[in-house]
C-alpha cells in the first residue's frame, strides 16, 4: 500500500509528479494517520508526523515519488450575504467567536459548514443566508501551525461537528483555562 509521508501545503512550490487526487469533505481533512482512497479508488495509508488540516490544492508526498493532489469536496455549506463590508466584518467577528471555521469568497461573501443554530444567529444579525452544495475551504486560523497552544484549547475540535449543532448546546467549558475575550453588552453566551 502506499504511504503518504508528508503534507505540502498548496501555497509551497513543488514539482513532484502527481500520483493520483483525493476528495474529502472539510470534517475529513484533519488527519493525521488513515487510510483513505484516492478518486481511482486506489487506497493509500495517510501516515504525518502530526495531525494536519489539509486543504484544497495541499499534496501529499508519497515514500515511493510522487503526490497525491487534496481536493475539497461538494457539501452542504451556508453563504452569507450581508449589507456591506462593515456588516459583513460584524457576520466574521460573530461567527469566529463561535469557534466556527469560515471561509471568505473572492466576491466577500462569507461561508460556513451547514448548521441550523449557526443560520438562525446570521440571519438574526441581518444577514442573507443561501444554502448550497459547494467545496469549503475555510482560512487557517490565526495559530495554525503553532502547535495550536494559543491559550484557549478546549481539548477537542471546534470544527468537527459531522453537521450538528451539539457543539453550541452543550459546550459547558469543563476544563479551567484562561477565557479572556469580550462579550456584547456584558452578557455572556454559551459557545
Amino acid at each position: 500500500m502506499r504511504h503518504a509521508i508528508e503534507h505540502i501545503a498548496v501555497d509551497l512550490a513543488d514539482t513532484s509528479e502527481v500520483r493520483g487526487t483525493v476528495t474529502l469533505a472539510f470534517s475529513d481533512r484533519h488527519r493525521r494517520r488513515f487510510r483513505l482512497h484516492d478518486d481511482a479508488g486506489e487506497p493509500f495509508l495517510l501516515d504525518l508526523p502530526h495531525a494536519v488540516r489539509l486543504a484544497d490544492g495541499d499534496r501529499l508526498r508519497l515514500r515511493d515519488g510522487g503526490v497525491i493532489v487534496v481536493r475539497a469536496a461538494d457539501e452542504p455549506v451556508l453563504t452569507i450575504t450581508a449589507a456591506g463590508p462593515i456588516a459583513t466584518a460584524k457576520l466574521a467577528w460573530h461567527i469566529g467567536n463561535r469557534h466556527t471555521p469560515v471561509q471568505v469568497l473572492d466576491d466577500g461573501r462569507l461561508r460556513i459548514i451547514d448548521d441550523h443554530v449557526m443560520r438562525d444567529m446570521i440571519t438574526g444579525l441581518g444577514g442573507v443566508v443561501e444554502n448550497e452544495i459547494a467545496p469549503f475551504d475555510p482560512l487557517n486560523g490565526a495559530y495554525h501551525g503553532l502547535g495550536g497552544a494559543h491559550g484557549h484549547s478546549h481539548g477537542n475540535d471546534h470544527f468537527d461537528h459531522g453537521g450538528h449543532s451539539e457543539h453550541y448546546e452543550r459546550h459547558d467549558h469543563e476544563t479551567a483555562h484562561a477565557h479572556a475575550h469580550a462579550h456584547a453588552a456584558g452578557k455572556p453566551h454559551d459557545h
